[in-house]
C-alpha cells in the first residue's frame, strides 16, 4: 500500500521529496515494528493461556500441590523455567511445557505472572499448637534470612506467604529428599527438620495474609 506512495516522493525534487521518503520509511517501520510486537503478543497470550490450565484463570490453582505464582516474584519464576527446561528441575508435565520456550519467552511469562496480584485463597489459620511448632521451626532453621520477615521473598527467593499448603508441604518434601535437586542449600536446611514439622510449617505459612504481590 505504501509503495506508490514511495514512488510518487521519489518524483518530488529536492529536501521536500526527501523528507517526504523519510516519513515513509518510518512510517514502514512502525508498522513492522507493530505487526512483530503483536505478534510476540498473541504468542505469549497463548502461554499464558496455557499455564492457567492448572495455575488457575483467577489465580487459584486446581490442584492443592499446584503453586500460586500469580504476583510471584519474578526472579524466581524465571529461575524455575529455566530450571525445568534444562533438567535441573524434574516434573514431567513442566518439562514438556517448556521445552519450546525461548529465554525471551521464559522472561516474558514470568513479567507476566509477577505483575498479577496475588489471590486471597482463604485458607484456614492453624490452632495456637501448630503455630508454635512451626514458629519454632521456622526459627531454628532461618527461613527469614532469606525469605524476610513477612517471608515475601524478593528477587529470585519466593513468596511463601499465603502459597497452598499442599504445594509447600510438598516441596519441603521433595527438598528433604533431594529429588527436588535445584537448590541444595533448601535440602540442607530442611533435612535439619523433622518429617512431622513440615505440615505445621506449610500450614501456619499457608495462612499468612500476603502483604504486596503485584498490583
Amino acid at each position: 500500500m505504501l509503495l506508490p506512495y514511495l514512488r510518487a516522493q521519489k518524483e518530488i525534487p529536492g529536501v521536500f521529496g526527501m523528507r517526504h521518503i523519510a516519513i515513509s520509511l518510518g512510517l514502514i517501520a512502525a508498522v513492522t515494528a507493530f505487526t512483530a510486537k503483536s505478534s510476540f503478543a498473541d504468542g505469549i497470550d497463548d502461554k499464558v493461556q496455557l499455564c492457567s490450565g492448572c495455575h488457575g484463570e483467577n489465580g487459584i490453582p486446581q490442584e492443592k500441590s499446584t503453586p500460586i505464582i500469580w504476583g510471584q516474584n519474578e526472579g524466581y519464576l524465571y529461575i524455575e523455567l529455566r530450571d525445568f527446561k534444562s533438567g535441573a528441575r524434574k516434573n514431567d508435565q513442566m518439562s514438556a511445557i517448556v521445552a519450546d520456550l525461548s529465554k525471551q519467552d521464559m522472561k516474558a511469562l514470568a513479567a507476566h505472572f509477577a505483575g498479577l496480584k496475588w489471590p486471597n485463597t482463604a485458607q484456614p489459620s492453624p490452632s495456637k499448637d501448630i503455630t508454635k511448632q512451626a514458629l519454632t521451626v521456622i526459627g531454628s532453621i532461618g527461613c527469614t534470612s532469606c525469605h524476610l520477615d513477612q517471608y515475601q521473598g524478593d528477587g529470585s527467593t519466593p513468596r511463601l506467604a499465603g502459597q497452598q499448603s499442599g504445594y509447600l508441604q510438598k516441596t519441603m518434601a521433595d527438598f528433604r529428599d533431594r529429588s527436588r535437586g535445584n537448590n541444595p542449600g533448601m535440602s540442607d536446611l530442611l533435612n535439619a527438620a523433622q518429617p512431622a514439622d513440615l505440615d505445621p510449617i506449610a500450614q501456619y505459612l499457608a495462612s499468612l495474609t500476603v502483604i504486596g504481590g503485584g498490583q
